[in-house]
């Protein structure tokens, strides 16, 4: 029995685990769905679901807190307009773990963590747009080059 057991340690020291949640919760509300080992997955659907739920309470004591919890004022406005507005009338529940094989090197278990009726575009934050104008005049320098 695990009586007193308060959390799941993950073979770390506190402040090391402190900083994996908090960059693991960052991610997952920047991409709105990360892949995972299953252990830290289950670890972090607990502190999302809470993170959503004090978002979904506009007070300036939980707006403190998001701001503290997750050390992004950008992230912290996008739990507090955004996702707090998609789950307004659900009760619990915004996160999903879906297990997804075994990692090649270890064998360790994968798992994607993903919020329930997530935003399919925000995968694609980061990812530069191809600028058309630019790659067209090289084109047309490799042809006058080869003729």
């Amino acid at each position: 029995m695990r009586h007193k057991y308060g959390h799941k340690k993950l073979n770390r020291t506190s402040d090391h685990r402190k900083a994996l949640i908090k960059n693991m919760l960052n991610s997952l509300i920047k991409y709105e769905q990360i892949t995972t080992t299953l252990p830290k997955a289950k670890v972090l659907k607990p502190e999302a679901d809470k993170i959503i739920t004090l978002g979904k309470k506009n007070t300036l004591q939980n707006i403190r807190f998001l701001h503290s919890k997750l050390q992004n004022s950008i992230l912290a406005n996008k739990v507090r307009k955004t996702l707090s507005k998609r789950y307004e009338n659900r009760k619990g529940g915004y996160t999903r773990i879906i297990k997804a094989g075994f990692r090649y090197g270890d064998n360790a278990p994968m798992a994607v963590i993903e919020f329930v009726d997530r935003d399919v575009e925000a995968k694609r934050v980061d990812k530069k747009k191809k600028d058309t104008t630019k790659e067209a005049p090289k084109a047309e320098e490799k042809k006058k080059a080869t003729a």
